[in-house]
């Protein structure tokens, strides 16, 4: 039925133009252009060094990569939060700065956006291990001598941005209220809202636990996917209940289809280097070998 519908479809020259889209509006009736054509769009998309990829953790290189710095993540601030028709994008001003974890200088915080699933379901751009997370957050940075992404990414290093992975949990993440009450406001693309007071530390983990995370270097994973990305991604997760990940389903594409599956497949590493920040601190399971070894030389 499906393939008499398409077939219909096609004859009656019925279509939406050949902008980019994610796999989960790709239908007959809207030939957009999924991710496996977003080399027609832009060729940097088919390039080598892309992103997502998949961090398998026993072929990660531990690094001696210090800790952020994070200046002004702590501060509220009002702001505009927008579906622009791929995702929710929350803008920056500027004010919140990162440094430290082997960045060669300061990255100022411009935007806040999401990937997810269906209903809570599988939706993160990057895995680990081949695991595929419900949610991901970006907090896109750029150079501070920079005054939009777009200047930015004619520097091969001028973007820095930090994803934030996430896990369902039984009870509300109370500190993402502002943003789950707003979607119901911006359930259409180009609808905007009033979003706050709230700060960058109420979206993320505490400093404390973001000792440990992955770094390599990447592309923006949405057209014109420029290979200009410092990426980090989190170890730690963010926990969030299942009817606070199923509430961004509920937003909708251009085409008038569910806004869900809004991710980017993983691409090949092509000979890249994922690097871990672990050699910086001893796990748990170091400290305990230690500890055995320095109890039984005692006792010798």
């Amino acid at each position: 039925m499906q393939i008499f519908w398409c077939l219909l479809v096609s004859m009656l020259g019925v279509t939406e133009g050949a902008d980019w889209c994610y796999k989960s509006q790709v239908s007959c009736e809207n030939k957009c252009k999924g991710p496996d054509e977003w080399k027609d769009i832009a060729s940097t998309c088919g390039s080598e060094h892309q992103s997502p990829v998949n961090i398998v953790t026993k072929r990660v290189v531990t690094n001696n990569l210090t800790p952020f710095r994070f200046q002004g993540y702590q501060h509220a601030f009002h702001s505009i939060i927008t579906n622009n028709g791929h995702t929710v994008k929350v803008n920056l001003s500027g004010d919140a700065v990162i440094d430290g974890a082997g960045l060669s200088e300061n990255y100022k915080a411009v935007e806040v956006h999401f990937h997810w699933g269906k209903n809570g379901g599988p939706g993160s751009e990057h895995t680990i291990d081949g695991e595929q997370y419900p949610m991901e957050m970006h907090i896109v940075h750029i150079k501070q001598m920079y005054s939009s992404v777009q200047e930015a990414i004619n520097d091969s290093s001028g973007v820095a941005v930090l994803g934030f992975l996430y896990e369902e949990s039984e009870s509300a993440n109370k500190k993402y209220e502002s943003i789950i009450n707003a979607l119901p406001n911006i359930t259409l693309p180009g609808n905007k809202s009033t979003l706050g007071p709230v700060s960058l530390d109420m979206l993320i983990p505490s400093h404390d636990t973001l000792m440990h995370y992955f770094r390599y270097k990447g592309s923006l994973t949405t057209p014109d996917c420029a290979e200009s990305v410092i990426w980090t991604v989190f170890e730690n997760t963010i926990k969030l209940n299942k009817m606070q990940l199923s509430a961004f389903s509920d937003l909708w594409f251009e085409n008038g289809i569910a806004m869900t599956e809004t991710f980017r497949p993983v691409q090949p590493l092509n000979g890249r280097d994922i690097f871990y920040s672990g050699s910086n601190t001893a796990s748990v399971s170091t400290v305990l070998v230690v500890s055995t070894l320095i109890i039984s030389f005692l006792t010798l």
